[in-house]
């Protein structure tokens, strides 16, 4: 089975270039982020005209996710759990089963953070956007504990707006008072991984020069200027079943591109 994750940065602007990689790549499932759609709106066709199966939880005009899948989707929640005044469309689940068994999968899409604000003592300000990050990530620990006690094979991925190490930038230390960088976001990143979760990429490939963000200004793809920030993160069932994890940095390349390359794992499912 092929599962990915591809931030396409708007269903509408760049339904041409999803679809494009929905045909040349052939994922089993994808879950998508930032769709910037409705669930109304949402161009259904462009997915199901394919063969896919479509869930989404949509937001207007920003954030929203989606999971495309050929096989059905079942027991479908939207939404992160932990605080109901939370309106923003970031996260997504379902399972999906085969012959050789079934898997649990997330599709999110974590804040991002900045501008960074924090107070006199260095303690985010509450209401600020690196303050909801942070508590967004405490409640994605805390649903991800709730997952990992059902004993089945889990995928957890999407656009996790975290950098995890040095490695991970062409230019670290231009990063280093990002939100998506900074030593409190990536100890938050730590604590996920430390429940048990192995980084599929990193299982397959090491050293740096491998990113899956280039900012569209000053030629940064060209010159290889990205950032390591789409992340497939796997259970201890899931990753005994990994066969393969890489990027699609060349998807970059091709007509209206977002700004962001799909990653996929290939699992023995």
């Amino acid at each position: 089975m092929k599962i990915a994750s591809f931030n396409i940065n708007g269903i509408k602007a760049r339904g041409p270039a999803l679809g494009r990689w929905l045909d040349e790549a052939q994922p089993d499932l994808a879950v998508l982020q930032e769709i910037k759609s409705t669930d109304e709106t949402f161009p259904r066709a462009l997915i199901e005209e394919r063969g896919y199966n479509l869930e989404t939880h949509g937001q207007k005009g920003f954030n929203g996710v989606a999971i495309v899948s050929k096989l059905p989707l079942e027991d479908v929640t939207r939404g992160l759990p932990g605080d109901e005044s939370d309106i923003q469309s970031r996260w997504i689940e379902a399972t999906v089963s085969t012959e050789h068994g079934a898997l649990r999968v997330v599709g999110l899409y974590l804040p991002n953070g900045n501008p960074v604000e924090l107070d006199t003592e260095g303690t985010p300000v509450a209401g600020g956007k690196y303050a909801y990050k942070l508590a967004w990530m405490a409640r994605m620990e805390a649903r991800l504990r709730d997952l990992l006690a059902l004993e089945m094979p889990l995928a957890v991925m999407g656009d996790y707006n975290i950098i995890p190490q040095a490695e991970d930038a062409a230019r670290p230390d231009a990063w280093r008072e990002d939100a998506l960088f900074r030593l409190p976001s990536r100890k938050a990143y730590r604590r996920i991984l430390n429940l048990g979760f192995t980084e599929a990429f990193r299982t397959r490939t090491q050293g740096g020069g491998h990113y899956s963000f280039w900012d569209y200004q000053a030629g940064a793809f060209e010159r290889n200027d990205g950032i390591r920030i789409d992340h497939i993160l796997l259970n201890a069932y899931a990753a005994d079943l990994l066969q393969d994890c890489r990027i699609d940095s060349e998807v970059r390349a091709g007509e209206k591109p977002s700004d962001h390359v799909p990653i996929w794992a290939e699992l023995a499912l």
